[in-house]
């Protein structure tokens, strides 16, 4: 099972290495950051200073524009946020999640779970938790629940290993690493972020051509079928078939008009 760690639009360079310190005592590597404050993040002073030894990480660690670039072969999204949101995916806490999501996909080694971390200074965007399958509320005091970003990766990545099998699952090779979506899709035929966007950029233009959605008053139309879509864990072939239906309606609008 891949395991990612996402940060987005990271302000503190000191917070990436932090967060690369928490990855690696916990066995993790694989790292990305989407358009942080800093270009050369990973190679600033307090970064390094804070990684602490986990150079390897960093080392491994990409930067990319945005966060499609980052989901590639990642199935299962997980958004961390403190408050929960009137719309949007099941706020749970980290080990009920964890445990049922290895009771499901634990045997899928190709299966890919990605950590969504938001910036220090205004958290995750509505759009980014919408995209995500769940959203992971860490328990702490009422009265004071800020948690520095470095430390809310360390909370998650030892009950992530805990879930995984503890110290056992470290002596096995890392394979998180990998950013094959076609090995993941020749293990168990999910269809990852990435192809799950394609599809509901494709839907919301045939919807627009059928006239069923409004481009300038769109609501949550398609925040909602994001989600019904995730909780339908879409393979690859069902994304080529509705695919399809959405060619299909764009073709039967034209014709019409």
């Amino acid at each position: 099972m891949k395991t990612r760690f996402i940060l987005l639009n990271t302000s503190h360079a000191g917070n990436v290495g932090a967060a690369a310190r928490a990855m690696k005592v916990m066995g993790f590597t694989d790292l990305v950051l989407v358009a942080p404050r800093w270009d050369n993040v990973l190679r600033r002073d307090e970064t390094i200073q804070r990684a602490s030894g986990a150079l390897d990480v960093l080392a491994n660690a990409r930067v990319v524009d945005t966060l499609d670039e980052a989901l590639e072969g990642m199935t299962q999204l997980c958004a961390t946020a403190m408050t929960p949101r009137d719309f949007g995916p099941p706020t749970l806490e980290p080990r009920e999640h964890f445990a049922n999501l290895v009771a499901s996909h634990l045997n899928q080694r190709n299966f890919g779970v990605a950590f969504l971390f938001g910036s220090e200074r205004f958290g995750m965007r509505n759009e980014d938790v919408y995209r995500c399958h769940t959203c992971l509320r860490i328990p702490t005091n009422p009265k004071f629940g800020s948690l520095n970003l470095g430390a809310a990766v360390q909370v998650l990545a030892y009950d992530w290993r805990e879930a995984l099998g503890g110290l056992q699952s470290m002596l096995s090779p890392d394979d998180s690493i990998t950013h094959s979506t076609t090995e993941s899709s020749a293990s168990t035929g999910l269809a990852d972020a990435q192809q799950l966007a394609g599809l509901l950029d494709h839907w919301q233009q045939s919807l627009t051509d059928i006239g069923f959605l409004d481009p300038e008053a769109p609501k949550k139309l398609m925040p909602r079928l994001n989600q019904l879509f995730n909780r339908a864990e879409v393979t690859q072939e069902e994304i080529h078939i509705l695919r399809g239906i959405a060619k299909a309606m764009s073709l039967a609008a034209k014709k019409g008009a």
